[in-house]
């Protein structure tokens, strides 16, 4: 006998949705973030009335909640922190030191949110293509290398961005930079970081939509997918708008960029609401 049809829907190398008909019949649709997010895939069986859900088990199950909750946490609190600094820094009710301890107290939170979404993803429930339509649980790892994976690939890059917003926020302590130094060591991260996160947001709507872009009002994930690449425009706008110019020792729009990233941070806090709901 040969291998069972399947019909694979993604972009490029990714694959997002896999639909095949199991050995003993009927059909089975994988989806990425389904899988990832609520620990399920679709299952239809011969005769039955209706398509299920066909839920990992307890362990896997548990495992989805523990993290999703961690990571939703870290990014509604990383969000609100940022949005604080960026009010102090707009509103100067305190000096640029407490407004970078705030962001980079954020910052650790932020780091916290994109380490524990690669978990998410190195831990997920896997799927075997062609088999008969379950979810199979595997080992605990603090780790994984599956770059052919676009959630992996999308969750990797988010938490890398994170780290190069860490250099910026600690550079931000240092004092008595010229101009240059302050776009190199400041300015340059945190556009870098920027991008990592669009980067991110890009590959996360490929996920959700199946690599073709769609607007699905009904979708969480789509949903949450959409306020955190919000979040990512605004803080990259804000970015642009904090590049210190050489000829006047200023930066281009003082207010632009500190709007920019509280607009933006509070994205990121309503995107990890929203997560709190996107469970098993």
């Amino acid at each position: 006998m040969g291998e069972p049809e399947q019909h694979a829907e993604g972009a490029g190398p990714f694959t997002t949705r896999l639909t095949w008909h199991p050995p003993g019949g009927g059909t089975a649709v994988w989806e990425s973030r389904l899988a990832r997010r609520r620990g399920v895939m679709a299952v239809h069986r011969p005769g039955a009335p209706a398509g299920r859900h066909a839920s990992a088990d307890e362990v896997a199950i548990a495992r989805l909640r523990r993290l999703n909750a961690i990571a939703a946490t870290a990014f509604v609190i990383g969000g609100a922190l940022f949005a604080a600094g960026a009010a102090v820094a707009q509103f100067g009710s305190g000096d640029a030191t407490t407004a970078a301890t705030i962001y980079f107290v954020g910052g650790l939170f932020f780091n916290t949110g994109g380490y524990v979404s690669l978990l998410q993803v190195v831990n997920a429930p896997r799927h075997e293509p062609g088999g008969e339509g379950r979810l199979h649980t595997p080992r605990w790892r603090w780790w994984s290398y599956e770059p052919t994976r676009i959630d992996w690939l999308s969750a990797f890059v988010l938490f890398t961005g994170t780290l190069v917003f860490g250099i910026n926020l600690l550079d931000s302590f240092l004092q008595g930079l010229s101009v240059q130094q302050v776009n190199r060591l400041i300015w340059t991260p945190d556009v870098i970081g920027c991008v990592l996160f669009l980067i991110s947001g890009h590959l996360g709507f490929v996920e959700v939509c199946h690599g073709r872009f769609r607007v699905l009002p009904r979708s969480l994930g789509w949903w949450i997918v959409a306020v955190n690449q919000l979040g990512s425009v605004l803080f990259m706008v804000s970015a642009v708008a904090a590049y210190t110019r050489p000829a006047t020792d200023s930066l281009v729009s003082a207010d632009v960029a500190n709007w920019g990233t509280l607009a933006g941070a509070l994205c990121f806090s309503v995107g990890g609401v929203l997560q709190h709901f996107e469970r098993p």
